[in-house]
């Protein structure tokens, strides 16, 4: 059944439910869909399903796979997370067929020891009507995740701000909001860079159009380009250059860490079978960064993605005065180690 996503994962949140065998993500707002998923996969932690299967699948996989994961149990009698992902949102007829069984082993079931996720984007009629989708829909808990139009964009991003502890006044909301041009991935980071920025309280409009418009001042972005392109020189000396400075290091890192996460999640749906033209769309990665973060994946090894994303969170700790075992007590610099793991070519 089609549920309000927001009571239904505040409630699990609050572990007021307990979870359906089958509970199904579906939106084409791919912010809304890893924010959904991942406070799905921290309610299933938290509810002890900590052994996780993940299986990205379309039409030309190999779908016993499924089957094995549902019926292989767990070694070592620990709950299991059957969790997968269907980018292109057409499983083909071996595919339709293993949904459909899918469907009937959860019908009105609760997750006792095995609870399956499933992502799918927002179906065309045509394919929501099909046998596998109606049966799909019925069996799940299904968390509908509605695109967000120009019309509410500017109370949604008011939204985001208010999580800060901070607001703004909609003059400022509807300015970003024609400025990141619906694109939801560019407005969260948008207000995430301006809660590193300004302390809690009111943003005035101002000061939005410094933080977004004056690039040269913070130069994070040009940081990141170089990064992408590989210019490890050119990297290096603006980094030297923020330290110089004065800049703040969490804003440098937010900047540098979005791009590396977003880095993994396209590595990691190419490895399990999404093209990379898929994967950047989906994203909304188009044009000049496009070419950049092409030449990044290019040149980086698939298996380096994630160990990035760990020394991203690394590198946070030292910031907050955490010392890490071995990695440099100086944050700067183990930021710049950070980069060139990203900035180095293979050879490199």
């Amino acid at each position: 059944m089609v549920t309000p996503h927001a009571n239904f994962l505040n409630k699990l949140t609050r572990a007021e439910v307990e979870f359906p065998a089958l509970c199904v993500i579906t939106g084409n707002e791919i912010l809304l869909v890893i924010e959904a998923h991942d406070q799905l996969s921290q309610a299933a932690r938290n509810a002890g399903f900590t052994e996780r299967t993940r299986l990205v699948l379309d039409s030309r996989s190999n779908w016993s796979e499924l089957s094995t994961a549902s019926g292989s149990g767990s070694l070592f009698g620990d709950k299991q997370l059957i969790d997968i992902a269907l980018p292109t949102g057409k499983p083909g007829k071996t595919g339709g067929d293993a949904l459909l069984a899918l469907a009937n082993r959860c019908t009105g079931k609760k997750a006792d020891d095995v609870l399956t996720f499933l992502q799918l984007p927002k179906l065309e009629p045509t394919t929501k009507e099909s046998k596998w989708a109606r049966a799909i829909f019925a069996a799940a808990t299904v968390i509908e995740l509605a695109d967000i139009n120009r019309a509410n964009l500017a109370s949604w991003i008011g939204e985001r701000f208010a999580r800060q502890q901070q607001t703004v006044q909609n003059e400022g909301l509807q300015w970003l909001a024609d400025k990141v041009e619906g694109n939801l991935l560019a407005a969260h980071q948008e207000i995430l860079k301006l809660g590193l920025l300004y302390p809690e309280g009111e943003i005035s409009l101002t000061q939005i159009q410094n933080a977004v418009l004056d690039v040269a001042r913070y130069n994070v972005f040009a940081l990141r380009d170089a990064m992408l392109s590989g210019q490890t020189y050119r990297m290096i000396k603006i980094l030297e250059g923020l330290r110089a400075e004065g800049e703040a290091l969490p804003l440098v890192l937010w900047a540098v860490g979005e791009e590396i996460r977003t880095l993994s999640r396209i590595s990691f749906a190419q490895q399990n079978g999404q093209d990379r033209f898929s994967a950047l769309k989906s994203m909304r990665i188009f044009g000049q960064r496009e070419m950049l973060v092409n030449q990044a994946l290019d040149r980086v090894p698939a298996n380096q993605w994630r160990m990035a994303v760990a020394h991203a969170h690394e590198v946070d700790r030292l910031i907050k005065g955490i010392q890490v075992p071995g990695k440099l007590d100086n944050a700067w610099d183990e930021m710049a180690r950070l980069m060139m793991r990203v900035g180095v070519s293979r050879a490199g």
